[in-house]
């Protein structure tokens, strides 16, 4: 117990029953986790083999089996740490041939979903400009984590049009993963929840080994996870969940806020714990987050304090362009690292993806290092994708998406006439794809490519031979690269594109060396499985010296000396989306990823804004964000005349606020529009009028109707979700299939949308 504060210890102490940890950025909730553990295996005696810790990242399932070694005695081994879907994994390599499945599934990423769910649209007839791929898997991995299997999708879809065709999509796609032997990410979940429920002899089993259950990050569970706890923790109720609603920021993952928010209604025996005190931002940067959270109304009362010094006070910058926001920016942590600060102490964050690019570019012409986090994943780049699939294919031939990536690579002479020939033989057999390459020689109409097939199989079959002769997997890496001639071909190809690939192949084998290194019992499913499981966060380097740029929510769980958040604006951050959203949640949870951007910073945080901003080809003026004015006056000082922006703006939305002028809502959601001199709000008084005139549109004048696909002039192609009749106007709600649209209400004489 040495070192914990009183409530710190408070929450380790209390062991038997459920407990709910209110834990604050920063208030050390490793450490009492961490210190749990150690207290039920030293103090009160518990089997290590009794208890479970899930986190949500691999790095912190690492940390913490790290700290507990550090603290006990002897033991700590046997304590089950790991992620949710490692956990499922685990389970189901052992049981899921009840289900019907082979223990050697294989894993699918977003890629190989995305390319099934295209073959599942393709088999179906069903256009993919009309149901796009993405929209679909967003859809199936929604009922997934309601637990909502596809025939009662199918059965709730009817007389919604749109819903019935997912239905089919759903419906074609779990049988593809089945026919593959293959589970999503989503099957991870579902799939031991469904175990669980028509096995209740396993369930026992389990419950009996999990006697203590901690759950961190509680708060960005979804649905099935919560339904995995809880059958997890029926038995002994010993469940300790560790959270912070105010961090909340994952509903388009699917994580629900309510998980948190109503436990004590789920378990009203649960003794509650509140973790405020603050062991890593100064007093005031903790001020400015509070300020800003408790404007929020769906959140637990508390506060987080520290009993350090106030420290620096917040900054907020406003520009005239992003292009000298990014420069200033840059130009502060040149000037800082000159007076000694190294570059890893730096972290530069944002709402959007798109910030990133002149933030680059100011960097590089600086010559100042920098590592983009949340671009393309490294297992996500064609040569380390292919040479996945060629270990999939040796562990799980069932794997057709596999399969197919590789028939042909490198390029032998098989092309995809013949490919989907060897297909259809399949499908009519009803064998899996890499069976049928195998009777290559039985299906008509592939001739020459008969012969170039017999090669792939045979290449197959001798590097499976090789796994069950017990080669090493860095020797099976090496033998697929030299009889493939993978390597050869990007070798005489080069080009600088090449030798990157090359670089990448190598850093794939040093992945391999190491989990043959770590592993106990190395096999080639546990590296698939490995490499599946992967977080792009875990990888990041603590020795590296550059400048971090991320989003805000790929910035959670991580802390910098100095952190810089751009675009501090309305309809960037908070974004026009949420804005413009009917879910009354959207701003509260923008502003919880601002509360989780402030509480970042350990020592000093820069706040800037642009008053013009190129956005979707369009030059935009945005006031400057509300969150910006919700910090207190005391702890922020505003450089240069971001003082007076603010106060002028305040009073534009004052005087348009208590206007007379008859404005439609529509209206009032258009952003006000400020020039960088004029301060003239664009939606003046002048110009209102437009939306007070009159106009009538009737049933007549539209000729499209809920869940046809539309088009319009700026935001593209979409589906009508809604159509409200008003009285002198429809109001239309559409949802773009361009992700920084996304849904939109407008009134349908303002719109003018074509059906398509």
């Amino acid at each position: 117990m040495e070192g914990l504060n009183n409530r710190q210890s408070e929450a380790v102490l209390y062991t038997e029953g459920p407990v709910l940890l209110l834990a604050g950025a920063g208030s050390g909730k490793t450490r009492v986790l961490t210190h749990r553990v150690a207290y039920l295996i030293e103090e009160k005696g518990v089997d290590p083999y009794n208890i479970l810790a899930i986190t949500f990242t691999n790095k912190a399932a690492g940390e913490m089996r790290d700290r507990v070694d550090r603290i006990v005695s002897h033991g700590a081994g046997r304590v089950w740490v790991s992620t949710f879907h490692s956990l499922c994994v685990r389970i189901l390599r052992r049981y899921i041939d009840k289900l019907g499945f082979e223990n050697s599934f294989t894993i699918y990423d977003s890629d190989d979903q995305k390319a099934a769910v295209k073959a599942c649209l393709k088999k179906l007839n069903m256009d993919p400009k009309q149901y796009p791929e993405k929209r679909m898997m967003s859809e199936i991995s929604r009922a997934k984590e309601q637990f909502i299997a596809p025939y009662e999708y199918d059965r709730e879809a009817s007389g919604n049009y749109w819903k019935m065709q997912v239905a089919k999509v759903y419906t074609e796609y779990q049988n593809r993963l089945k026919q593959s032997n293959a589970l999503d990410f989503d099957d991870l979940l579902y799939k031991t929840v469904e175990l669980f429920q028509f096995n209740p002899e396993i369930l026992d089993s389990y419950q009996e080994r999990f006697r203590y259950i901690m759950i961190d990050e509680y708060q960005d569970t979804n649905h099935i996870q919560f339904l995995l706890v809880k059958q997890l923790a029926s038995k002994y109720h010993n469940l300790c969940v560790v959270g912070d609603d105010d961090q909340s920021i994952y509903k388009f993952r699917g994580a629900n806020i309510y998980n948190i928010l109503n436990f004590e209604k789920e378990y009203p025996d649960a003794k509650v714990v509140k973790l405020e005190q603050n062991y890593r931002s100064t007093g005031n940067i903790l001020k400015a987050a509070n300020g800003v959270i408790s404007n929020n109304e769906g959140r637990k009362d508390k506060a987080l304090w520290t009993s350090a010094g106030d420290g620096e006070k917040v900054s907020f910058d406003l520009y005239d362009t992003e292009y000298l926001e990014a420069d200033g920016v840059v130009s502060e942590i040149v000037k800082q690292h000159r007076s000694g600060r190294p570059y890893h102490h730096f972290a530069i964050l944002y709402r959007t993806n798109a910030q990133s690019r002149i933030f680059e570019e100011k960097l590089m012409m600086k010559n100042v290092p920098y590592r983009i986090i949340g671009g393309q994943n490294f297992y996500g780049r064609k040569e380390i994708k292919d040479i996945i699939c060629y270990l999939k294919v040796i562990d799980n031939g069932m794997d057709e998406l596999a399969v197919r990536r590789i028939v042909n690579v490198p390029r032998r002479g098989i092309g995809a006439a013949s490919v989907d020939k060897v297909a259809a033989y399949a499908d009519t057999y009803d064998m899996s794809m890499l069976d049928a390459l195998f009777k290559a020689d039985s299906i008509p109409g592939l001739n020459r490519a008969a012969a170039k097939i017999d090669g792939f199989t045979s290449l197959i079959t001798e590097l499976r031979d090789m796994v069950d002769e017990g080669i090493s997997l860095g020797d099976l890496y090496e033998e697929i690269l030299d009889r493939t001639g993978y390597r050869d071909e990007l070798m005489a190809e080069g080009t600088d594109e090449a030798q990157v690939r090359l670089e990448n192949l190598l850093e794939l084998k040093n992945k391999i060396i190491t989990y043959e290194d770590e592993a106990d019992e190395p096999t080639l499913s546990g590296l698939l499985e490995e490499i599946a499981l992967v977080a792009e966060v875990d990888s990041l380097s603590e020795n590296e010296d550059v400048v971090l740029l991320m989003t805000l929510h790929s910035a959670k769980g991580l802390e910098f000396p100095c952190v810089f958040m751009g675009g501090m604006e309305d309809r960037l951050f908070p974004s026009g989306m949420a804005l413009n959203s009917d879910d009354e949640d959207a701003i509260e949870e923008e502003r919880r990823l601002c509360y989780v951007g402030i509480t970042r910073a350990m020592e000093m945080l820069y706040l800037s804004a642009s008053r013009q901003r190129m956005m979707n080809g369009n030059t935009n003026c945005n006031p400057i964000s509300r969150f910006v004015k919700e910090i207190p006056k005391d702890v922020i000082v505003m450089n240069g005349d971001a003082d007076y922006a603010i106060k002028k703006q305040a009073r534009i939305d004052s005087e348009l606020d208590n206007s007379s002028w008859s404005v439609s809502s529509f209206a009032k959601k258009k952003p006000y529009s400020y020039g960088s001199g004029s301060g003239q709000a664009s939606t003046d008084k002048g110009k209102m009028p437009l939306f007070g005139r009159e106009f009538k549109v009737t049933a007549a004048d539209i000729d499209y109707k809920e869940g046809d696909r539309v088009s319009h002039v700026k935001f593209g192609q979409g589906t009508v979700l809604e159509l409200t009749k008003g009285d002198k106007d429809y109001e239309v709600k559409v949802e773009f299939d361009k992700p920084e649209y996304g849904i939109k209400r407008m009134f349908a004489s303002f719109a003018k949308l074509k059906k398509i």
